[in-house]
This record gives structure tokens, sequence and C-alpha cells, in this order.
């Protein structure tokens, strides 16, 4: 799957603002899920032998549809539509509208839960996704988030893979002096799962612990640590670490957003737009 990290910064022109930069940040783990991890069917989004991925912070839905697009699920002319009146693709995720979205998202510290009665009844059912991998965006910080930890490693769900976004960044700044939350590793491994933590933009490196997550054998939930960089890609450092939502200006036939262009101005990019397993360059630009 090729997937080109400028459909995120695309989508977000239509509504002249959007989730851009956590976006950039997450889209080669997106890729890696898609195209590497999971099985599905595009053209039977709710096949019952599929593997359900749940993104649990609804906004980051601009980065969820482009990968739905590369995934053949929904058609490219529809990320034309995102955030519209009507449109499939609202700027937070919603189960009802999109296929492919497994749940509706938004509600911070839901998707864990979720994920974890869903992987249950799987189980319980022995139904033939009874042992599929259940993938989960989910980002710490909910109190609810650590006591659906708990319960996974209780009933010891092995079909569940989460995968938290360590971005380092929240709505008031650097998260780690807002309030700190390492070391993860060791909290994950005290509440009994099997932890990995990688560059979540290092594409082999989110393909190996894919790759280390499925074919673990022990009876343990699995936790994927992926640090990330909001605005991978956008060459403007200042703006991904100072804010989390990334304003378009509007189009007028003229203007564009400067996170887009700069992503992709031929003179700043060092790869082609859609790229397979790879996003555009690390260089960066102080703007």
């Amino acid at each position: 799957m090729a997937y080109s990290p400028l459909r995120p910064a695309n989508g977000g022109e239509v509504q002249g603002q959007g989730y851009i930069g956590r976006a950039l940040g997450y889209a080669d783990v997106l890729a890696t899920a898609f195209s590497h991890a999971m099985t599905y069917r595009p053209e039977d989004p709710e096949w019952e032998g599929r593997d359900r991925f749940l993104l649990s912070h609804g906004h980051y839905a601009i980065a969820y549809y482009a990968a739905l697009l590369e995934a053949g699920i929904i058609p490219e002319a529809e990320l034309e539509t995102y955030g519209s009146d009507d449109s499939r693709l609202p700027m937070s995720g919603m189960a009802t509208y999109t296929p492919g979205m497994e749940m509706s998202g938004g509600s911070l510290g839901q998707g864990l839960s979720i994920a974890v009665g869903m992987a249950l009844g799987l189980r319980q059912k022995q139904s033939k996704a009874s042992g599929l991998q259940l993938h989960v965006r989910w980002g710490a910080g909910r109190r609810v988030d650590w006591e659906a930890a708990m319960s996974a490693a209780h009933y010891g769900l092995s079909n569940l893979i989460n995968l938290v976004d360590v971005n380092k960044q929240q709505a008031d700044g650097d998260s780690r002096k807002i309030l700190g939350f390492e070391p993860l590793q060791d909290k994950w491994a005290a509440f009994g799962w099997y932890v990995q933590r990688v560059d979540g933009n290092d594409l082999p490196a989110v393909m190996a612990a894919f790759d280390n997550a499925k074919s673990y054998s022990g009876n343990q939930p699995r936790v994927i640590l992926c640090d990330t960089l909001m605005g991978k890609g956008c060459r403007s450092s200042k703006p991904a670490i100072k804010t989390i939502l990334f304003a378009s200006m509007p189009t007028n036939g003229k203007k564009r957003s400067r996170c887009w262009t700069l992503t992709n101005r031929k003179e700043c990019c060092n790869e082609p737009e859609s790229t397979p397993f790879k996003n555009v360059g690390d260089d960066r630009l102080d703007c």
C-alpha cells in the first residue's frame, strides 16, 4: 500500500482546518497496520473474519480516512468531502457514517475499554474472528484507560494489540512537563502486558513490532508504544511543537495551507507524493 503523507493535508483543505499535525505524525503507523499487519476485505468492510482497528482518538480521523482510501475501502474522490454536511467522513470518526470505522471516537479514553469488550466477546463467541488481532489507537491520560488495561491482562486477551501514540504533546504544551507519564514500558509491563517500544515513524521498526506482537505466544495482551513526531514531513518544526490543530488558509485558488505547501514543494521533498511504506524526508525548515 502506498500511503501519501499529503492526503491528510489535502483533506484539511476542504474545511480550512484539521488535526494535520497529528495525522502526519501517525501516518506511518496507520500505513503499516493496513498494508502489513491487518487482514480485511476492501469490498466488504464488515466481513466477520476481519482484523479490527479501533480509532480511540476520533480527531485522528483525517489520517484514518487516508488509510481507508489507500486500502481501497473508500474512493479517492470522497476525501474531498471531509467534514462537509452529509459526508461519510466527519471531522471526528463515527462508525455509523464511515465504512471501515469500527467505533465512534472523540470521547477520550473509550477506545481501549471498547476494544477489551470486543476482544473478550469475540473469544467467547468462538467465532472465526475470535483469534484475530484487534488493534486500538490509544492515548494515555484517563483513568478508564488503565482500568481497561488491567482488565485486558486479567482476561488474557492475546488477540488484542494496543497502539499508543507517544507524541509528547497535548493542548497546553509538552505533556512531560504538564503531567509526567514515564516510564511507560515499566507501567504496561507491571499491568501484565507484552510491551514493545519503537520509533513510530520508522516503518521497518513498526513492521517488526507488529510481527513480534502477532507471533508472541504468551497469553497476554500486546502493546506497542510508538514514539511519533507531530507534523512529520511538514518541514516546519515550530508549528508542529506549538499546536495540535494545524489551521489552513482559505483556499481561493491562490492560497494553500502552509503545511500543505511546505510538504508539497518539489524542492523541499526528497521523495515523490506517493511512496510505498515511506514518509517524506526528515530535514526541517524553520518557517
